[in-house]
């Protein structure tokens, strides 16, 4: 990629943010996104099938931070790649996913196949293996298709503190096909070993999920039901899918994306929340059913197939929901 290209892109996230959004969101309690304070842990998306990736990360500290950056494959079972790196005041680097550079402008030893997609989290630490930072970073993503559209959202941040117990809230994606909506893409990322002294988080495909109970409704808010879904680092590839399906017992399928029905299917042909079924606009429901994780993020995803997509991001953070940017 040219520097004039890579500064375009700086620019044009930091100060547009999303645009043409298709999306929208709720739930219940506050919300935290990395352009309302910084955070110690990012967490975003990533995806390299007739796509690139670009992520951006700013150290906001008075001091220099060590980082520790892994990235999840899912097309690789969700095998980890890792690396650190080194910001110093007010650093701000974009890692680009197919040449993964490190901020010094040496190679960071992560080299990512054409079909890579899935997880990277990105987190503050003293030094190698020596324990968090206080709360210093902030980030975005940005995914341009080869059809001509792009998704861009800021990065999710860790929230800090527990839940309060209680009822766990549904998460509410709403979507319209007016616009010129043809496809979706709902990510799913689970999370587990937070707060771990080296910043190193686990992503097991067959242990870490988050279980849901799927209804769509139309704009009258009449519900039809849907199927029971499993979200984590998985594919219909992956060995361990079954082992997965089996643990968790209350679903028939699980995959790390979904896309929403067959009115706005998946953009890579992946499994639906809601197969047949055709409601063109409305909202869809997930209702919690089980989960195996500390972190539940949802990146929603929606496109017209040439121009123009939105994308918006959506946390679940045991007991507290965080609704979009």
């Amino acid at each position: 990629m040219s520097n004039i290209r890579i500064i375009t892109l700086i620019f044009t996230v930091l100060l547009l943010g999303s645009v043409n959004s298709f999306a929208g969101g709720g739930g219940q309690n506050e919300f935290s996104v990395t352009s309302d304070q910084p955070d110690r842990m990012l967490f975003g998306f990533f995806d390299l099938r007739e796509r690139e990736s670009f992520i951006q990360v700013t150290n906001e500290s008075g001091n220099s931070r060590i980082l520790h950056v892994q990235i999840f494959n899912v097309d690789d079972d969700c095998n980890e790649n890792n690396f650190f790196d080194e910001f110093t005041i007010n650093d701000t680097h974009i890692y680009d996913m197919r040449d993964i550079i490190t901020n010094d402008g040496n190679p960071s030893g992560v080299v990512l196949p054409d079909n890579a997609y899935g997880v990277i989290v990105i987190s503050s630490v003293q030094g190698i293996g020596q324990g968090f930072r206080n709360a210093d970073l902030i980030g975005n993503q940005r995914i341009l298709d080869n059809n001509g559209y792009e998704y861009r959202t800021n990065l999710v941040a860790r929230r800090g503190g527990g839940g309060g117990g209680g009822v766990i809230p549904p998460i509410t994606l709403n979507y319209s096909s007016n616009t010129g909506v043809t496809f979706s893409d709902v990510v799913g990322i689970t999370v587990s070993n937070i707060g771990s002294s080296s910043g190193e988080v686990s992503v097991d495909p067959a242990r870490d999920f988050w279980a849901a109970d799927v209804d769509i409704f139309n704009n009258n808010e009449v519900p039809f039901s849907c199927r029971n879904v499993i979200f984590a680092c998985i594919d219909q590839d992956n060995p361990r899918l079954e082992e997965l399906l089996t643990r968790v017992g209350e679903a028939s399928v699980a995959s790390f994306e979904y896309g929403i029905n067959d009115a706005i299917p998946h953009s890579r042909g992946g499994e639906l929340l809601c197969p047949n079924n055709v409601i063109d606009e409305g909202f869809v429901r997930l209702s919690f059913i089980r989960e195996r994780l500390q972190r539940f993020v949802v990146y929603v995803g929606l496109n017209n197939g040439n121009d123009r997509g939105s994308f918006d991001s959506y946390w679940f953070n045991n007991r507290d929901l965080i609704v979009p940017n």
